[in-house]
């Protein structure tokens, strides 16, 4: 079941390979296919965090887009920002102790930039969307029990909040789902003004 059945004759794709993308467009009853970009992401250290998550959320959707007609290409990338620092991926399980130990006891930033590109129309949306995270005071037991459980990959600043990992979370301002990898308010907003649709059509 959709919220709005200005979704109804869409094609979408999620130029993405996160599983938790892709269970959310489910959520969303969206039809949709999978189509994860294979680029070589260019980072400009000059740039802000969140035109910075714009610029890789592009870069995707620029490259999926270029295959497709008639669809709805959606590009996302997320980033985790504490200190005006940006932490990525965690590259092994030593790396990924050293990220949480940065969020310990912190307020960090996550900030998930999208594209929502209608090919049919020629017409883009580039946004992004920023939710405050507030970490308990972690033990290094713990950061290693985290990780023993092998949440911690694959996952930006090495957490995922909709996991165990949800018990370091004292705080959230924002939107929940922007921290588990997509923006479901914001990007709904955003379909309806690309769509130009209204609320209740």
């Amino acid at each position: 079941m959709r919220i709005n059945n200005i979704f109804h004759d869409k094609k979408f794709v999620l130029a993405s390979g996160s599983p938790r993308r892709k269970a959310l467009f489910a959520m969303l009853g969206l039809n949709f296919t999978i189509d994860p970009p294979d680029i070589d992401e260019q980072i400009d250290t000059a740039l802000s965090p969140v035109e910075l998550a714009k610029s890789l959320a592009r870069q995707k959707g620029e490259k999926i887009g270029r295959s497709y007609q008639n669809a709805v290409i959606v590009a996302a990338d997320t980033i985790v920002v504490v200190e005006n620092r940006v932490l990525g991926k965690p590259r092994d399980e030593q790396d990924a102790f050293s990220l949480l130990k940065q969020l310990s006891g912190r307020k960090h930033e996550v900030i998930t930039g999208v594209n929502l590109t209608d090919s049919n129309q020629q017409k883009m949306r580039l946004f992004a969307e920023t939710t405050q995270v507030t970490f308990k005071k972690l033990f290094d037991e713990e950061i290693a029990n985290y990780i023993a459980t092998g949440c911690a990959a694959d996952k930006a600043g090495a957490y995922g909040i909709q996991d165990i990992s949800a018990v370091f979370v004292t705080g959230i301002k924002g939107c929940f789902y922007n921290v588990v990898g997509f923006p479901v308010a914001a990007f709904y907003q955003q379909c309806m003004h690309l769509f130009d649709a209204k609320q209740g059509s």
